[in-house]
Order: C-alpha cells, then structure tokens, then sequence
C-alpha cells in the first residue's frame, strides 16, 4: 500500500526551505566564524620563552665546558611584543565589518532561499493544474471518439473516428510529457524542503493571491538601500574602509620587552636583563604607503560596485513590477474572457456533432481550448514568479 503525498503550503515549503537548506547552515557558521574571530582580535600576541647559553667555548681544551669560562651564562626569559595600539583598535574594527559582511550575506541568502524554494512550489503547482486540465479534456475527447466509433456501425464518417481517436492518442502523449515535467519539478522543491515521507510530495490545491503584493514599487524604491540584497555589498564598502585604516595604522611602530635571567657558576652573580625594542618604519614609501594605496584602490572598486549594484537593483525592481502587472492583466483575460469563450465554443460544437453536425468543428474547437489551458498555466506561473521576485525583497527587519 503506497503512502498519501505530502501536501505542502506554499508558505509551509518557504519555511521548511528556510530552516532545512544547507547553505543556511554554512551561511550561519560563516558568522559565527567571523564573530569567534572578532572576540580575538587585536589581542596582545602569545608572550615569547626564551632560553640559551652565551659566551660558552667551543674551541681548545675547554670547548663546550660551561664552568670554565666565567662569561658563560645559562640564560631564561620571556619575550612580549605590544603592536601599536591604532593597529590593534584597526584590527578590532576590520574584524567587525568582517562580521556585519557575514551576517548581510546570511540575510541576503536567507531571502534568496525563500524565493528560489516559492518558485520550485510555484513550479509543482502549475504542473498539477496543467494535468488537471489534460485530463479533464480528455473525458471530452473520449466522449468524442466513442460517439464517432459507435457512428460508423449507423453510416457515420470513418475518418471523423480515426481523427477523434488521433485526437485521444495526441492528448494522451501530452499528459505523459505533463507527468515527466511534473516529476522534474517535484524534485526541484525537494531541493529546497528536503525530505518528505515516503509518499513525495504534492503543492497544495489552494491557489495563492498572487495578484496582491506585500510591498508596493513606491515602496520598495523608498527601501532601496535597506534590503537585503544591497546590504552584503554595503557590508564589503565598510569591510574596505576598515582595510584602509588597517593598513594605514601599519605605519604606527610596534614595541616589545624582554627580560630574562642569567645564571653562572655559584661562585659568580647571577644577572639579569631588560630589553626594550621599537620597531622603526623608516621605509614607508615602498613598504606601508603601497599597502595604503592598494587597500585604497581596493575602496574605490567596492564603491563602484556598491553604485553597480544599486542600479541593478533598481533596474530588477522595476522589471519585475512591470511583469507581474502584465501577467496579471494576461491571466485575468484568459479567466474573464478567453477561456469561458473557448469552452462555450467547443461545448457547442460538441452538441452539434451530436445533433449529426460535422467532427471537424469540435476538433478544431478542441485544439484551441486544450492551447489556451496551457497557455493560460503558464501565464498563471509567470504571475507567480514575478510575485515571488517583489514580495522577497524584504525581510520584517527591513519593512519600510
């Protein structure tokens, strides 16, 4: 016995896809990898041990005798260095910027998983209505083809029931491409919810109102530089100012200090030392001042891409308002005018092959009503899709 399909939501296969997809999962440990790494950073570096012997001999008779020579000295010490402190305060700041990047690219694609994961079902759903209509069609037809059969015996055409059962056979090859397609696309939501029980999976009957949009194109305008999809490029303009600083804050001289014990023979002090070291940037022309110039050219390009993608996005918004506008005014003349018409038309002229009128008619009745079903299916996911790419621009965080 085969187990029901899953039945899923479109908004239920936008939360699954939200919790269950992979790449969320490595976008969420990027972040915390970047916020480990800020904890750590601009820290003072791990302190030095330092140990060795001086003025020992290694030549003659006394080489390597420790107790002959009474310069010779067993020494211990530690060693810390303290980088400049703008370095330090730079490397914190870099460190930051790093993980407001990671955590726009989380929410950016968090939002691009949610839509990717409503056109998959969007996808499944237009496939089962386009089945639904073949095989609704296809009682007609058949009907069509048993009236033109059982009219042979009675002196009625032989080539009216060829052409019905040719019809048959015609709509019977579209139903087996429609199942084909419907299995590619269940298996594309599968990509995004994961797995189901044994059964699969099936989009719910339930048709969305994809004729209202949750934002509108004023509004989203207005919004421009808060969603998501422009704040990972706003986190890599800021990560790039953080470098200029860094690399700028490399002309700052870092110091250390050493101190460290020497022990001699007992019959001789022991000594100490303290010893203090500043770094000396004295060649910053073609050492530090290229690092500045470099990260600055590194600003500028993330500025311009910055400005770039901006443009993109405004470009893409307006796109996709203009498309869905023009699917919805398709898909509500296809349900207002086109389709009672065609279904009228083909009733009729069904009726009338009955009453002993003519098969060609209906037949070619038949075909233009099967074309606008289908055609209408694929405006209905058109519709979708362009509602998809408006209504996933912004997350709560973000609404305007």
């Amino acid at each position: 016995m085969f187990a029901a399909p899953l039945e899923i939501s479109l908004p239920e296969a936008v939360r699954r896809a939200s919790e269950r997809v992979p790449m969320l999962e490595a976008r969420r440990a990027s972040v915390e990898a970047a916020r480990q790494e800020s904890h750590r950073a601009g820290a003072l570096p791990d302190p030095t041990l330092i140990v060795g012997i001086s003025n020992l001999p290694v030549t003659g008779s006394d080489a390597f005798d420790d107790a002959i020579d009474p310069m010779t000295m067993k020494w211990i010490g530690l060693r810390q260095a303290f980088p400049a402190r703008a370095k330090r305060e730079a490397q914190r700041s870099l460190a930051l910027r790093r993980t407001d990047e990671a955590q726009a690219l989380e929410t950016a694609e968090r939002l691009d998983v949610q839509r990717a994961s409503a056109e998959a079902w969007i996808g499944l759903w237009a496939r089962q209505r386009e089945l639904q209509k073949l095989h609704a069609l296809r009682e007609q037809v058949q009907l069509a083809a048993r009236l033109a059969k059982a009219g042979v015996g009675s002196g009625g055409s032989l080539n009216d029931a060829l052409a019905a059962e040719a019809a048959v056979l015609e709509l019977d090859n579209r139903i087996a491409a429609a199942e084909a397609a419907q299995v590619e696309a269940r298996e594309a939501l599968h990509r995004w919810v994961g797995e189901t029980a044994d059964g699969g999976l099936r989009a719910a009957d339930t048709t969305p109102d994809f004729t209202t949009t949750p934002y509108s194109q004023s509004e989203l305008l207005a919004a421009l530089d808060r969603l998501p999809a422009l704040q990972p490029v706003d986190a890599q303009l800021e990560t790039a100012a953080a470098e200029v600083d860094a690399a700028r804050a490399e002309k700052r001289p870092d110091w250390s200090v050493t101190a460290s014990y020497g022990q001699r023979e007992a019959s001789r002090s022991d000594m100490l030392m303290l010893e203090f070291g500043v770094g000396l940037p004295l060649f910053t022309r073609n050492r530090q001042d290229r690092g500045v110039a470099a990260r600055q050219a590194n600003y500028q390009a993330a500025l311009a891409t910055r400005e770039d993608r901006r443009r993109q996005l405004v470009a893409r918004i307006r796109a996709a308002f203009a498309q869905w506008e023009g699917s919805k005014r398709v898909v509500a003349l296809h349900e207002d005018a086109q389709i009672p018409l065609a279904r009228d038309r083909s009733s009729t002229a069904l009726a009338a092959y009955r009453a002993g009128g003519e098969l060609r008619p209906w037949l070619d009745a038949h075909q233009d009503e099967l074309e606008l079903h289908l055609m209408h299916v694929q405006h209905l996911a058109q519709l979708g899709r362009a509602w998809t790419a408006v209504s996933f621009l912004l997350t709560s965080e973000t609404q305007p």
